[in-house]
């Protein structure tokens, strides 16, 4: 059978393409490389999750620079790497989108603005269920209306950090957060994931698959609904190349591997969202006497310019006052997004975003901070009495931060990290109101390379051929019929979590196809 159009990669671009092409009545495939998480008591079993690994992927990657392998965090199930994430879900701002001076470089502009992307945040955020304060955040860009729901309220803890940030001129905001109250009554009533963390004795959201359904992944947001329609088919399948016609002007069948054995598919129009690392990796093992040094890469582009954001967890303890919090990511800063003004230092320089984590248990934290950094008893303790956060800043897309694929078919990365500086001074300037507020104690731990879950950039969009690999409507400037819809396209990462502006994008490709191509 023919497709009019086939989608390789069900996470958060697929999952939008195929929900918003679902009701044209065109013949759409799904591709993804595993089915569904299975729902189970371990999805919620901290252990196994954090320590064991379980859920993710079962490869080896190889850092370039040092010739180490590492395992990524990759969960390659039915709506990707959200079935882990914590639904914290942003706009980038509309300096995102132009050129934008950082500490150490120039971010690069999109060939596409804000604007162009605003009426379907709208779509995006209704789609995943976003609970939020529309302009509680300081630097929140222009938008037609409200959040869908109302904000999740704090925790009393998380309330009383908040109430103390402000009073020192930092204007916390609640956390933009894709989630469901419940299935009856998705914006209101009892939040039941509270609710059950309070069951359990122990938090289980974010890092955890949802044994709820209750947060919005690209699965129950996107993917279920396309799946509802008859004219949309999913297959388990390993998409390992792509191919092409003699000229290699136009894609003609991918393979794939069903069930372990040799599977092609046939479609009109072809859809690649395989997460940034994959979907260069898939078009270099698609190289061709055509297109020698990889599909779409006559830029020389495909795999360059990744980006990750530089990231920390930042444990900050008040020794005096415990925090018995059950669902703490709720509370956000960006104050110091652009910079720090009326600094003659720091401002004007962009230095990132933070948003508190899932609470983490003592164990979590040493595992963290590696052996014989304290006890287990002291850090139950600390854990029993610290607010925990992710703090991310805006890396640059270096052309030499890369994803190959080796000899033995390996995936290889080479990523060297930028703005570190500044994001030490953002958390700088947090640790200082914290002070404030009695906070006595400040743990800092930067990510190492297998946190990915914030991957983009390696198939650049633009308007140049020579220097991007798909124009600002997702296609292959090299090939007619093969179109991008996921975070590899970005030209640069903001400071914000990517998730919404991927679904974002897709959703304006979605329309591009629907009107011109299909």
């Amino acid at each position: 059978m023919t497709y009019d159009l086939c989608i390789i990669g069900a996470g958060v671009g697929g999952g939008a393409l195929a929900h918003a092409l679902a009701p044209t009545g065109k013949r759409i495939l799904l591709l993804n490389r595993l089915g569904s998480l299975p729902r189970e008591a371990d999805n919620w079993d901290p252990k196994k999750l954090f320590s064991e690994g379980l859920y993710k992927a079962d490869e080896r990657w190889t850092d370039d620079a040092t010739g180490e392998t590492f395992r990524p965090d990759m969960f390659y199930w039915l709506g990707g790497n959200t079935k882990v994430y914590g639904s914290a879900l942003l706009r980038f701002r509309p300096e995102d989108f132009g050129n934008l001076q950082t500490l150490d470089g120039l971010s690069p502009a999109w060939p596409i603005t804000y604007d162009d992307l605003a009426p379907f945040y709208d779509r995006a955020e209704r789609l995943y269920h976003v609970h939020g304060t529309r302009g509680a955040d300081p630097f929140e860009p222009p938008a037609s209306g409200p959040l869908p729901h109302p904000a999740i309220p704090h925790d009393e803890r998380i309330d009383q950090v908040a109430a103390g940030l402000q009073a020192q001129g930092i204007r916390a905001f609640e956390l933009p957060m894709g989630v469901k109250y419940s299935h009856e009554d998705p914006g209101g009533g009892a939040f039941v994931l509270r609710e059950t963390f309070d069951a359990m004795g122990r938090a289980a959201f974010d890092g955890y698959p949802d044994l709820l359904h209750l947060k919005a992944d690209a699965e129950t947001a996107t993917v279920t609904p396309a799946l509802d329609h008859d004219n949309v088919d999913l297959v388990v399948a390993d998409v390992t190349r792509i191919v092409t016609d003699a000229a290699g002007a136009t894609v003609t069948h991918v393979e794939a591997t069903v069930d372990g054995e040799p599977t092609t598919f046939q479609a009109d129009v072809f859809a690649l969202c395989a997460g940034a690392i994959n979907t260069a990796a898939l078009l270099l093992r698609s190289a061709s006497g055509a297109h020698p040094d990889g599909l779409a890469n006559g830029s020389g582009a495909v795999g360059r310019h990744l980006m990750r954001h530089v990231t920390s967890k930042f444990y900050t303890v008040d020794s005096g006052t415990p925090n018995p919090t059950r669902f703490q990511k709720t509370l956000a800063v960006n104050d110091f997004y652009f910079g720090v003004p009326g600094d003659p230092e720091w401002d004007g320089v962009p230095l990132g975003h933070v948003h508190l984590m899932g609470k983490h248990a003592g164990w979590q934290i040493l595992q963290d901070l590696g052996v014989g950094a304290m006890s287990p008893e002291e850090a139950d303790v600390l854990a029993a009495h610290s607010v925990d956060w992710w703090v991310q800043s805006e890396d640059l897309p270096l052309p030499d931060n890369r994803v190959t694929v080796g000899s033995e078919g390996e995936l290889r990365v080479r990523y060297t990290e930028t703005n570190r500086l500044a994001q030490e001074h953002l958390m700088d300037r947090l640790e200082a109101a914290l002070r404030e507020i009695g906070f006595d104690r400040f743990l800092r731990v930067p990510m190492p390379l297998e946190v990915m879950n914030h991957q983009c950039g390696t198939c650049r969009m633009g308007t140049d051929p020579a220097a991007s690999v798909v124009d600002p409507s997702g296609r292959a400037h090299e090939v007619s019929n093969l179109y991008l819809a996921d975070a590899s396209v970005f030209p640069s990462s903001a400071a914000t979590n990517p998730t919404l502006t991927i679904a974002a994008n897709a959703l304006r490709v979605a329309g591009h196809l629907s009107d011109q191509v299909l």
